[in-house]
């Protein structure tokens, strides 16, 4: 077995499982600064990659869960997950400036609904545990939704005076307060 600085490529220490991060020389800031870089792409990303990878295997060589799991080290189901959300979210769609938890959160929901979300969690930079809220909140408030969901309490939802300019209802945002119609997000 080499020894954790050896090979390791990017200050990886290579014992099994990475679980640390060692230079392999002394660093100038901007080298400091780059590793960093590809250590949060990585990190942001991982999801998406194994997703992929393991689609391209089921479709390459069928179903590949078990060999995947021992090849990566995460159990059946969240690899499962991983392919689903990734099959659900083409690349064209992916949106960079939001996590996976925030794909996976509305991979669902048809494409059009994802779509409206995405753009909405965007545009006000709303974190997974926000976006989590602001669909419960618009589903409970939509035709057909479940008045007494649970989280009820967790975002304000209100209704338009009479004579306003909008007609529908407004869901707030738990952390920033931010306004959004259902309107808007073409739930109403």
């Amino acid at each position: 077995m080499e020894t954790a600085k050896s090979s390791a490529p990017d200050g990886v220490a290579q014992r099994g499982a990475p679980v640390a991060w060692t230079p392999s020389h002394e660093l100038e800031p901007h080298e400091w600064a780059a590793a960093g870089r590809r250590i949060g792409v990585v990190g942001r990303c991982i999801q998406w990659l194994l997703g992929d990878w393991i689609a391209y295997g089921n479709a390459k060589f069928g179903e590949r869960y078990s060999l995947a799991g021992k090849i990566t080290g995460y159990d059946t189901q969240t690899l499962m997950n991983m392919v689903y959300v990734a099959s659900r979210f083409p690349i064209s769609r992916r949106r960079e400036k939001l996590s996976w938890s925030h794909h996976e959160t509305l991979s669902a929901l048809d494409l059009d609904e994802q779509d409206r979300w995405l753009d909405q969690a965007a545009t006000h930079r709303w974190s997974v545990a926000d976006l989590r809220t602001m669909v419960r909140a618009a589903r409970r408030r939509s035709p057909g939704g479940d008045e007494g969901a649970e989280g009820a309490a967790a975002v304000s939802v209100k209704e338009p005076e009479r004579g306003g300019a909008g007609s529908d209802a407004l869901v707030s945002c738990p952390r920033c307060g931010q306004a959004v119609s259902l309107d808007e997000l073409g739930l109403a």
